[in-house]
């Protein structure tokens, strides 16, 4: 194998294992973050949130109307158990009943309409959380499909990493320091030559090059300064 052609396998091992490792780092991505389920995870909490603040008006709701219920039980005891027999008493203990009574019904009808609030919100939660689960579940049988890929990903960077160090240990330091030279620079170090152009600036080679180019020596184009190969 010419000394070229052993480049240009380095090179495409290379870019082999480039792809490889950017497959290797998004598998790793995906395992440890996924953007629906961590929403999801979210929505729940905000949920369950709002759940337990409406529960805490529930209670809150509760105790003020047994005090009121309270207040006026003693309040209607006071007012029929003779102990008052000042007729504008009497009439000042109706008045605060009344307006006892009619806090007691607001206090009622919000607490009905903030139970009917919360049942619809413990269904919003109860949905949320299947929806969760099931997410879930979704997710830990993609996660073995992840690792099991991560793995054959592995093994292949594994193999390319040990092509590579054997194309190396073949190639003499100063040719690999062109190489990695050119690679840093422009990317490509190794270009193809097709109907006698370098396929990396497209430019006609010269007949010495060409020569020396199908002599099988190592040759750079005089254009752009890559490494050519004869495939």
């Amino acid at each position: 194998m010419s000394l070229a052609k052993k480049l240009y396998e380095l090179q495409l091992t290379e870019l082999a294992i480039q792809k490889q490792q950017e497959i290797l780092d998004e598998i790793n991505h995906q395992l440890i973050e996924n953007p629906s389920l961590l929403k999801a995870k979210e929505e729940l909490i905000a949920l369950q949130h709002r759940l337990d603040q409406k529960e805490k008006q529930q209670r809150d709701l509760e105790w003020e109307t047994e005090d009121l219920e309270t207040n006026i039980k003693q309040l209607n005891s006071r007012l029929y158990d003779g102990s008052i027999k000042n007729p504008k008493e009497l009439v000042s203990l109706e008045k605060e009943i009344g307006i006892l009574k009619t806090r007691l019904k607001q206090k009622e009808e919000e607490l009905l309409d903030l139970m009917a609030d919360i049942e619809k919100m413990r269904n919003k939660v109860s949905t949320s959380q299947r929806q969760l689960e099931d997410l879930e579940a979704k997710w830990q049988a993609e996660c073995a499909i992840l690792t099991q890929r991560q793995a054959e990903v592995k093994k292949q960077l594994t193999e390319l990493n040990q092509k590579r160090d054997s194309i190396i240990s073949e190639i003499d330091p100063k040719t690999m320091q062109l190489y990695l030279n050119l690679r840093s620079h422009k990317g490509q170090a190794v270009v193809r030559v097709e109907q006698g152009k370098c396929q990396g600036c497209h430019i006609t080679l010269p007949v010495s090059e060409w020569q020396r180019v199908r002599a099988g020596n190592l040759a750079c184009c005089s254009s752009c300064g890559r490494i050519l190969f004869l495939g």
